[in-house]
C-alpha cells in the first residue's frame, strides 16, 4: 500500500497518539481537570406578611432547604416588609419554625436577605426600621449573588 492509500483520518489518529505518548510532562488523561459548573441560585420573593403565614414561613424553610446546596438569596417586598422590621410580630404557623427563628438561622448560614426600598417608603419605613441583618435591596445584588443559573420562587 502506497503512502497516499492511507486514509486521513487514520493518519490524525496516528498522530494524536504519538504526540499524546511523547514529550516528557505531558498530561495523561487522569491528571486533567473538568471544570466544576457555578452552583446555581434560588431567589426567593416573599410578598406576604401576617396576612398568609404559611406563605412566609414556607419561603423561609425553603431559603433554609436550598442553601445547602445553592446560592440563595430572600427578597421581601409589598406586604412582606413587615416581616423583616425591627419591631415585626414573630409569625408562628403549623409545623415550621416561628419567622424570627428562620431569618435568624438564614443570617447565620450567610443568605442575604433584602427589603424592597420602594416598598419600606410606602409603608413609611426607613432603612434604620429594618431588623439587624436585613439590607435594603439594591438592583446589583440580585445578579451578583450567584454565578450559575436563577430559579425564583414567588411567595
Amino acid at each position: 500500500m502506497r503512502k497516499s492509500q492511507i486514509a486521513p483520518t487514520a493518519l490524525c489518529l496516528a498522530l494524536l497518539v504519538v504526540t499524546l505518548g511523547c514529550g516528557a510532562g505531558t498530561t495523561t488523561v487522569s491528571e486533567m481537570t473538568v471544570p466544576v459548573p457555578p452552583r446555581d441560585g434560588v431567589f426567593i420573593h416573599v410578598s406576604h406578611g401576617t396576612d398568609d403565614p404559611h406563605r412566609v414561613l414556607m419561603a423561609l424553610k425553603m431559603a433554609e432547604l436550598m442553601a445547602a446546596d445553592k446560592d440563595v438569596l430572600v427578597y421581601f417586598d409589598i406586604e412582606g416588609i413587615e416581616v423583616v422590621l425591627a419591631d415585626a410580630p414573630d409569625i408562628g404557623y403549623a409545623q415550621f419554625p416561628a419567622s424570627q427563628t428562620q431569618i435568624a438561622r438564614l443570617l447565620e448560614l450567610g443568605v442575604p436577605i433584602f427589603a424592597c426600598p420602594g416598598c419600606l417608603q410606602a409603608a413609611g419605613k426607613t432603612a434604620a426600621d429594618l431588623a439587624p441583618g436585613i439590607q435594603v435591596a439594591e438592583k446589583d445584588a440580585f445578579f451578583q449573588f450567584t454565578e450559575g443559573r436563577i430559579l425564583t420562587l414567588d411567595y
